[in-house]
C-alpha cells in the first residue's frame, strides 16, 4: 500500500470527536500535520485537540468545507469512519468540492505500517490489553507511540506519541479493515461471532482474521480460545489454564476482588511471580498477553512485574464513576453475552471474596444493562439472559438501535421475557427511558449495592440523572417482583 500521509497535505476529520478519529487527530498533530475536524457536540477530547492545535468546527455542514477551501486547504485529505452516512452534508460537499477522502482505517494503516508496531485484534479485551501493552512500555522506558479506542488512565487520553520504536494499535474487526495493516506483530485475543450486521457468520469472521494473521510480521494468540485454537497457527501461543505447550503462560496463584497474584511461565519454565491489580480471568488473560508482547520486545520480566503493580484499565471498563445514596456506580462498555458475563463475574468475586477495588466492598451486584443493536440482541438473546441471571437485579434500558432499523419482537422487553424463564424469582424491570431508568434504580436499589451499568449505547447517560436524583433516594427499597413497564 502506497503511504498515504504528506505532511504537506492537511487532513480533515469529519466527526473528529469520536474515541478512534480523536486519537488519530492527535498523533497526527503531534507530528507536525495541519490537522483539523468537526463534530456537533463538545467534548473534553476536543478541547484536548484543540490545545494540540487541531483547529475544530462546531458545525457538519457544507460550511466547514468552504472554510477550509477559503483558507488555502483545497487540497485537504478528508478523513471519514463507518459511523459517517454518505448523506453526511459535510461528506456530500467534500466529494461536491473533488477533495480527496479516505476512511480512518486508512490514515491507522498508514502509522501501522510505518514503523515497528503490535496491533491488537479480537472479539474481546482489545481496548485493555492495547492500553495494558502501551501502559508496560510507557513505564519501562519504552516511549511507545498509542492509537488506542479508549481512554488510557497512565495518559489521561485515547493517543500518545511517543518517540520510541513501537506504535500499538487496537484493530477493530467490526468493519474488516483491520486486513490493511501491517504490523511487526498482530495479537488476537479471543474470537466468538459478533458484529452480525457485518459478518453473516463466524466462518466469515474467522476469515477477516486470518488475512489480518497473515498480514502480520509475527502472530500471539490465545491458546485458551478453542476457534484461535483450531483455526490459526500463531508464532507464539498464552495461556492462563496450562504452561505446557505455549510460549507464554500466567497461572493463577491467589485470586480475590482486588486482583490476581499468578506465576508467569515462558516455554513451560518459571520466570517470575507477578501481582495485578485488576480482578478477573479475563483480566488475567488480559495481562497475560501484555506481557507475552512487552516479553517479544525484549523487555526484561522484572521491570514489568513492577510496572504490572501501577496497572489499570481503560476508561469505560468497570469505570467507578462515584459513589451514590449508600450505593456505588460503575460504568462498563460490556455489550456481548461473554463480556457482560465476565463483568458480572468479577463483581460477583468482589460480593464473594470481601474484597474489592472500590471504595467499600459491595454487598449486591444490580446489573443495568442497555441490549446494543437490534441484530446483535437478535442473534445473542438467550446468551444475553444466562449472562444476565448472574445478577441480584436486572434492570433493563430502552434498547439502543445504533442507526440499525428494528427487527419484530427484538426488544429490551423480549430478553427480560427470557430472563424471567431463566430465573422467574429474580427482581426485574424494564424501562422505556433513562429517566424512568434512573426512576427504577432509585426504587430497585439500596445502601451496600454495586449498580453496574454496562453497554455501548447512551446508558452511561445515566450517571448525570442519578446525580440529579440523589436527593429523591429512598432508603432500603425492597425489591418488588419482575414488571413489565414497557417494552
Amino acid at each position: 500500500m502506497a503511504p498515504l500521509l504528506d505532511h504537506r497535505a492537511p487532513l480533515h476529520f469529519i466527526g473528529v470527536g469520536g474515541i478512534g478519529m480523536s486519537a488519530l487527530a492527535g498523533i497526527l498533530a503531534d507530528r507536525g500535520f495541519q490537522v483539523s475536524g468537526s463534530d456537533t457536540r463538545d467534548s473534553p477530547v476536543l478541547e484536548s485537540l484543540r490545545r494540540r492545535g487541531v483547529r475544530v468546527f462546531a458545525h457538519q455542514d457544507a460550511g466547514t468545507i468552504t472554510a477550509l477551501n477559503r483558507d488555502g486547504d483545497s487540497s485537504a485529505l478528508v478523513v471519514i469512519s463507518t459511523a459517517v452516512p454518505e448523506t453526511n452534508p459535510e461528506l456530500m460537499a467534500a466529494r461536491q468540492a473533488g477533495l480527496s477522502i479516505c476512511h480512518r482505517s486508512d490514515v491507522l494503516a498508514d502509522l501501522i505500517n510505518a514503523q515497528p508496531s503490535i496491533s491488537v485484534a479480537g472479539s474481546h479485551g482489545k481496548t485493555t490489553t492495547s492500553t495494558l501493552i502501551a501502559t508496560l512500555l510507557a513505564a519501562t522506558d519504552q516511549d511507545p507511540t498509542a492509537v488506542i479506542g479508549g481512554i488510557v488512565p497512565a495518559f489521561q487520553s485515547n493517543a500518545r506519541s511517543g518517540r520510541g520504536r513501537v506504535l500499538v494499535a487496537e484493530a477493530d474487526e467490526s468493519d474488516g479493515s483491520l486486513v490493511k495493516f501491517r504490523s511487526s506483530l498482530g495479537l488476537i485475543t479471543n474470537l466468538e461471532l459478533d458484529h452480525t450486521d457485518h459478518y453473516p457468520d463466524l466462518e466469515a469472521l474467522i476469515q477477516t482474521l486470518q488475512r489480518f494473521a497473515a498480514g502480520c510480521g509475527s502472530l500471539l494468540a490465545n491458546a485458551d480460545c478453542p476457534v484461535l485454537s483450531q483455526h490459526f497457527q500463531p508464532g507464539a501461543w498464552w495461556s492462563i489454564e496450562r504452561s505446557d505447550g505455549v510460549e507464554f503462560a500466567a497461572l493463577a496463584v491467589e485470586e480475590h476482588g482486588e486482583g490476581t497474584v499468578a506465576d508467569f511461565y515462558e516455554n513451560g519454565e518459571l520466570v517470575g511471580r507477578f501481582s495485578l491489580p485488576l480482578p478477573g480471568r479475563h483480566n488475567l488473560s488480559n495481562a497475560t498477553a501484555a506481557l507475552a508482547a512487552c516479553r517479544l520486545e525484549g523487555v526484561p520480566f522484572g521491570a514489568l512485574a513492577t510496572a504490572m503493580a501501577t496497572l489499570r484499565s481503560p476508561g469505560r471498563r468497570f469505570d467507578f464513576r462515584g459513589p451514590w445514596a449508600g450505593r456505588q456506580v460503575v460504568d462498563d462498555y460490556a455489550h456481548h453475552p461473554s463480556e457482560v458475563e465476565a463483568t458480572l463475574l468479577m463483581a460477583r468475586l468482589m460480593v464473594t471474596s470481601g474484597r474489592s477495588p472500590l471504595p467499600e466492598v459491595p454487598q449486591r451486584v444490580v446489573a443495568v444493562f442497555q441490549p446494543h443493536r437490534y441484530s446483535r440482541t437478535a442473534e445473542f438473546l438467550d446468551a444475553f439472559a444466562a449472562a444476565l441471571a448472574l445478577a441480584d437485579t436486572v434492570l433493563l434500558a430502552p434498547l439502543y438501535a445504533a442507526g440499525e432499523a428494528p427487527i419484530a419482537g427484538v426488544n429490551s422487553q423480549a430478553l427480560a421475557d427470557r430472563l424471567q424463564h431463566l430465573r422467574p424469582e429474580l427482581p426485574l424491570a424494564v424501562s422505556a427511558s433513562l429517566d424512568q431508568l434512573a426512576e427504577q434504580v432509585v426504587r430497585r436499589t439500596r445502601p451496600g449495592d454495586l449498580v453496574l451499568v454496562m453497554g455501548a449505547g447512551d446508558v452511561n447517560g445515566l450517571w448525570s440523572r442519578l446525580e440529579d436524583l440523589a436527593d429523591l433516594s429512598s432508603p432500603d427499597a425492597p425489591d418488588a417482583p419482575a414488571a413489565r413497564l414497557a417494552a
